[in-house]
C-alpha cells in the first residue's frame, strides 16, 4: 500500500528493519516499484532505502503531486527507509519563499514527515560548479556562444541528427576561463551558457550536448546574490540524488526520456553514491487543469481568488475545501501506481471524500434559505435544550444541545401549500418531524404582497419528542431547523467543478472556455445552530440533509462565519443554480 507516516523511524538497525518491512510487504499486493525495491534489498543492493520527494518552488502542489507525496514517502515508510523534501530552486526567476512554506505545509498535512532537515539543491550550487569544472577538464563540457534561436537551428529533429556547435571544439583552458567569467558575472544573459560534450547525432534529443549552466541575473531565495549562474535540473538532479545517498529516484514518465541523461552525468562525475530513476505514470484528473502554467493564470486574471481558492486543485484548495488528508490517501492508494497513462475520474476522488466524512464528520444543522416557521402552540417565552449525538454511529465523538423555541428557520424549499405524494416535507394539513425534536403539523403560511410565503404556522404534536405520534398519524419525513432566537448568521458557499469540460485542456483547446458559470453561489443568509459559533478551521461537519461543509480559513472571522461546501451527499456536479 502507499500509505502514510506521522513519523519516520531513524533509529531502528538496518538489518531487522529491512527483514521486518519486507516480511510485511510480501503479503500484500505490491506495485512495481514496490517489486523493485524488494528485489534490491533481498539482493543485498541497498542497507536502507532512501527516497526524496523534489518539488520546484514555483507554485502550489496539485492533486498529481499528492500522488507523488504518497508514493515516495509511502513506500520509504513501508521498507524501514526515509525520505528527504528537497526543493529543485534551479530557476529563481519564478520561484519564491511562499511556495516553499506552502509545500511544508501540504506534506505535513498530508501525514508525511520527511528525513532531517529541507533540503534545497541551491544547498549543493558550489559541489555543482565543481563537477561542472571537473567535467570541462575532461573535455566534457564547453562554453557555448549560441543564442537560444541558433540553439535550436543547430539541435535537429527528431528524425535529423543536429551539428556541432562552432564552439565546441575551444580547449579546455578557454573553456575554464571563460566559465569563470560566466560565474563573476561578465557576460550578459543569453550570450552564452555551458554545454556538455554528448553527441549532436544521438536519436535523443536530451544527449544532444545539453546545456549545463545558463546565465541568470536573478536575486535567489535561499542564496541571494552569490550566484548569476544557475545549473540546468537535468545536470543538477542527478547530482543532488547521489550527493543525499538516493537509492530509487522515483519521477513521472515525462522523464523517461532523460534517464539517459541522468545516467551519463552519474556515469561521468565522481559522485558519491549511484541513484536509480525509475518512472511511473503522472495522475491526471478530469474536470481539472493540473498545469502550474495554467493554475497560476486562473490566480493571475482572477478567475479564482488565489492558489488554495477551494475551486482550485491544489493541496492547500482542497484542504481549505474541507476535503481530508486520509481521503486523498485513499484516492492515491485505489489509483495504484503504474506505468500506463490514463486519466482518472474525478468521482473516484469525490467518492473517497465523502466516504471518509461519511464516516468521520460530527452533524450539525444549517438552514441555507432560511423560511420563518411559528410553533403556535408552544410558548413564546419556553426555551428547550435537547441532546443530540453528533455522528449517527460514533459515540466517541459526543453529543451537543440543541436549543428550541416558538420561533425556527426551516428550509424555505421544505414547505408547500400542496404537493404530491412523492413530497416528504412539510405541507400544510401534514405532518413533519424536526429532527431531534417533535413531530408537527402545518396549519397555514404567511404571504408578502407579492405572493412569497414568509412564514409558516405549525403546531407541535403533543408527546412526540423522540417517538411517534399516539394518534397514529405518523410524520411523512424529516426535516432540519435552528431557533430564530440562537442561531446564529453564516454565508454559504456552495462550490461546484470549476470546468464544466471533462478534458478543457485537451486538443489544442482554450481551457478558459470550459470554466463552469456556475461554479459559486454564495448564500449571505444562512442559518446555523449556535454550537458552531466555535467550529474550527479544518473540521468538516455534515450539515444534515445539505452536504459537507467547513469553516473557510481565509474569509471566515468570529464575527462573521463562513462555511465552504466540500461536497455534497451524492454527486450533485454543475448543479448550482443560484
Amino acid at each position: 500500500m502507499i500509505g502514510h507516516t506521522h513519523a519516520m523511524s531513524e533509529h531502528d538497525s538496518a538489518a531487522n528493519t529491512h527483514s521486518d518491512a519486507s516480511a510485511e510487504v510480501k503479503s500484500k499486493p505490491q506495485h512495481f516499484i514496490q517489486q523493485i525495491i524488494r528485489r534490491d534489498l533481498e539482493q543485498g543492493l541497498h542497507q536502507k532505502i532512501v527516497t526524496r520527494f523534489p518539488p520546484e518552488p514555483n507554485g502550489y502542489l496539485h492533486i498529481g503531486h499528492a500522488k507523488s507525496i504518497c508514493l515516495n514517502f509511502g513506500v520509504a515508510q513501508e521498507f524501514g527507509g526515509v525520505c528527504n523534501l528537497r526543493f529543485d530552486d534551479t530557476n529563481p526567476e519564478k520561484e519564491s519563499e511562499e511556495f516553499v512554506n506552502s509545500i511544508m505545509a501540504d506534506v505535513k498535512w498530508l501525514g508525511f514527515q520527511w528525513d532531517g532537515k529541507v533540503k534545497y539543491t541551491s544547498d549543493y550550487f558550489d559541489q555543482l560548479y565543481n563537477w561542472a569544472i571537473h567535467l570541462i577538464n575532461e573535455g566534457l563540457a564547453f562554453v557555448c556562444d549560441l543564442s537560444a534561436e541558433q540553439m535550436r537551428e543547430y539541435r535537429g529533429t527528431l528524425t535529423e541528427p543536429g551539428k556541432n556547435s562552432p564552439y565546441r571544439d575551444r580547449s579546455v583552458e578557454e573553456n575554464l576561463a571563460l566559465f569563470e567569467k560566466m560565474r563573476a558575472g561578465e557576460f550578459d544573459e543569453g550570450t552564452c551558457s555551458l554545454r556538455a560534450k554528448i553527441d549532436m547525432a544521438s536519436p535523443n534529443i536530451n544527449l544532444r550536448d545539453p546545456i549545463i549552466y545558463r546565465i541568470k541575473k536573478a536575486h535567489h531565495h535561499q542564496t541571494g546574490d552569490k550566484w548569476c549562474i544557475y545549473p540546468s535540473y537535468d545536470f543538477a538532479h542527478g547530482q543532488s540524488d547521489a550527493i543525499e545517498g538516493i537509492t530509487h529516484s522515483i519521477c513521472t514518465l515525462e522523464f523517461e526520456d532523460h534517464k539517459p541523461l541522468y545516467d551519463w552525468f552519474i556515469q561521468h562525475l565522481p559522485v558519491p553514491a549511484v541513484p536509480r530513476q525509475y518512472e511511473f505514470a503522472r495522475l491526471n484528473i478530469n474536470y481539472a487543469v493540473t498545469s502550474k502554467r495554467k493554475l497560476k493564470q486562473l490566480v493571475d486574471e482572477g478567475y479564482v481568488d488565489g492558489w488554495n481558492d477551494p475551486r482550485m486543485p491544489t493541496i492547500s484548495g482542497m484542504r481549505r475545501r474541507g476535503y481530508t488528508p486520509s481521503s486523498l490517501r485513499e484516492f492515491c492508494e485505489r489509483i495504484g501506481v503504474t506505468r500506463s497513462d490514463g486519466v482518472v475520474d474525478v468521482s473516484m476522488l469525490e467518492f473517497c471524500v465523502r466516504d471518509d466524512l461519511d464516516k468521520n464528520a460530527p452533524r450539525a444543522m444549517c438552514v441555507l434559505r432560511p423560511l420563518k416557521l411559528t410553533i403556535t402552540n408552544y410558548p413564546a417565552d419556553k426555551v428547550e435544550y435537547l441532546s443530540v449525538h453528533n455522528h449517527p454511529s460514533r459515540e466517541d465523538l459526543g453529543s451537543r444541545e440543541l436549543v428550541f423555541s416558538n420561533t425556527l428557520y426551516i428550509e424555505d424549499e421544505d414547505f408547500r401549500e400542496e404537493a404530491n405524494k412523492k413530497y416528504k416535507r412539510l405541507v400544510i394539513g401534514k405532518r413533519v418531524r424536526l429532527r431531534g425534536a417533535y413531530v408537527i403539523e402545518a396549519d397555514s403560511c404567511v404571504k408578502d404582497d407579492n405572493g412569497n410565503i414568509i412564514e409558516v404556522k405549525a403546531r407541535i404534536i403533543e408527546n412526540t419528542l423522540g417517538k411517534d405520534p399516539e394518534d397514529g398519524v405518523k410524520p411523512k419525513g424529516v426535516i432540519h431547523w435552528v431557533s430564530a432566537a440562537h442561531a446564529r448568521d453564516c454565508e454559504v458557499r456552495l462550490y461546484d467543478r470549476l470546468f464544466n469540460d471533462e478534458a478543457p485542456d485537451a486538443g489544442g483547446k482554450n481551457f478558459l472556455d470550459a470554466i463552469n458559470p456556475n461554479n459559486l453561489a454564495i448564500l449571505p443568509n444562512a442559518k446555523v445552530e449556535p454550537a458552531l459559533a466555535n467550529a474550527s478551521v479544518g473540521t468538516t461537519f455534515q450539515f444534515e440533509r445539505q452536504g459537507y461543509f467547513c469553516l473557510d480559513s481565509k474569509y471566515s472571522t468570529a464575527e462573521h462565519l463562513v462555511f465552504n461546501r466540500t461536497i455534497g451527499l451524492k454527486d450533485s456536479a454543475g448543479k448550482n443554480e443560484d
